[in-house]
């Protein structure tokens, strides 16, 4: 008989549970007591801020957990040697959204439809529907659409953990010495941006270190100004009009932005925004604690939060990790429960306690009074692009090798971007008829 775990976390490892006939069951945990799962993730805030939810669990459950934590551009490298063993080190990986067609299209990866016929490690108070369902597609499905977007086709492989979207933030001091309406456009960013550099004020931070940063900068501009990667054959579209005028407005931010940002990653950009450095933010809603850091931030109190602006249409990021159990795991019922327990309604409610970005609706809703950024967080989602990038096995060589390249000859150079952005279309198309996309054309 299935067992009800109040508000989503057991009481005790082992405790008998009263079922409607009045015996006693055990514990749905009490099977697996005594086992030690092996987790590979990320070295990043929220996953470091989870380590007292993993010691609850074990003191709630019996199971034990080991956590290899690894930094996250190490983090594939290390889980594609794992698990393409016979029998692997991890039984549960996080991974990065954009590596999930991967470790599917090799067999790395156990079908979540697996757990969810066993009735006895279900939760039913668990409610899948209320995880953000542009984190959910985005980090867990693979198989629909493209492959990696919603459809009949898709199946479910992982849970999201520590997923995002993209947010603005912004000097609120700043913005109102200089009579700046928060912008809710991109025309109006733009006009923003202009304000501030004409009054000696850095405006908007970003990232543009070679490689994955820049790409990543650039996108976030492309899908709201109504650019694609790829058109629904697979063409390379990165030399639309739309794509160019990404590129330009990215050259525009490294005009108008702080000194520094062709050689910023993630953490310069956020450091920028922090230190006084930059008016404006616009990338991972993880700015928002970190804006309340008194270790990090001279900001504190001094920020607002506000929806990614439009262009032609919304679209913010969809981004972050995911969590799901290796195919070669020797544990797979009981790294089921872990990432249930993880991310059940109290697991992210305690999440949100320790520090960490939550992945359901309710707990945004329920949290809102406490954290300003929820709210716009809540609202911004319906908005998130699950194709803000092809989350395709080619990204990874798309996105360094040849859009990491183009983009940093667009902003540190004042070559013509159309003929820089044309190149860029010819490698990606050459590099897809490589792997076969076009043998059904």
């Amino acid at each position: 008989m299935k067992s009800l775990l109040k508000n989503g976390l057991l009481a005790a490892a082992g405790m008998a549970l009263v079922a409607s006939t009045g015996s006693a069951v055990a514990s749905p945990y009490k099977p697996y007591e005594g086992t030690t799962l092996v987790v590979s993730w990320p070295s990043n805030a929220h996953f470091n801020a989870a380590q007292p939810l993993v010691e609850q669990f074990t003191e709630e459950t019996g199971i034990e957990v080991e956590v290899d934590y690894l930094q996250y551009l190490k983090l594939r490298d290390r889980q594609l040697l794992e698990m393409s063993k016979p029998t692997g080190e991890y039984d549960v990986v996080a991974w990065v959204v954009m590596w999930k067609g991967e470790y599917v299209n090799k067999g790395l990866l156990t079908p979540l439809s697996e757990m969810y016929t066993n009735a006895g490690l279900v939760d039913p108070d668990y409610d899948i529907n209320d995880v953000a369902d542009a984190y959910l597609q985005n980090g867990g499905v693979v198989g629909g659409e493209r492959g990696y977007l919603p459809g009949k086709s898709g199946g479910l492989y992982g849970i999201p953990f520590g997923a995002e979207t993209s947010i603005l933030a912004y000097r609120k001091d700043i913005f109102e010495e200089q009579g700046i309406e928060v912008p809710t456009t991109y025309d109006e960013l733009r006009a923003a941006m202009e304000t501030l550099h004409a009054a000696g004020i850095p405006a908007l931070t970003s990232r543009g270190a070679t490689g994955h940063q820049v790409t990543a900068a650039w996108l976030f501009h492309l899908a709201p100004l109504g650019g694609r990667v790829f058109d629904e054959k697979w063409n390379p579209v990165v030399n639309s009009p739309e794509s160019v005028e990404a590129a330009a407005f990215l050259r525009d931010v490294v005009r108008t932005g702080p000194v520094g940002i062709p050689a910023f990653g993630f953490g310069d950009a956020v450091t920028a925004f922090l230190q006084g450095d930059a008016a404006i933010y616009l990338d991972s809603l993880k700015i928002a604690a970190m804006s309340r850091d008194p270790s990090r931030s001279k900001i504190d109190g001094k920020v607002g939060f506000a929806l990614h602006p439009e262009g032609t249409r919304c679209g913010s990021e969809t981004g972050g990790f995911a969590l799901g159990i290796p195919d070669n795991s020797k544990n797979k019922e009981a790294a089921f429960l872990f990432i249930q327990y993880m991310t059940s309604k109290a697991g992210d409610q305690k999440m949100v306690d320790l520090g960490g970005d939550p992945v359901r609706i309710s707990t945004l809703q329920n949290n809102a009074d406490r954290f300003p950024e929820y709210s716009v967080v809540a609202d911004q989602l319906p908005c998130a692009d699950p194709d803000w990038r092809p989350l395709i096995p080619e990204w990874n060589e798309l996105n360094v090798d040849v859009l990491g390249q183009a983009l940093t000859r667009v902003i540190t150079t004042d070559d013509p971007i159309q003929p820089i952005m044309d190149d860029a279309n010819e490698k990606i198309r050459a590099i897809m008829e490589r792997e076969g996309y076009y043998v059904w054309n």
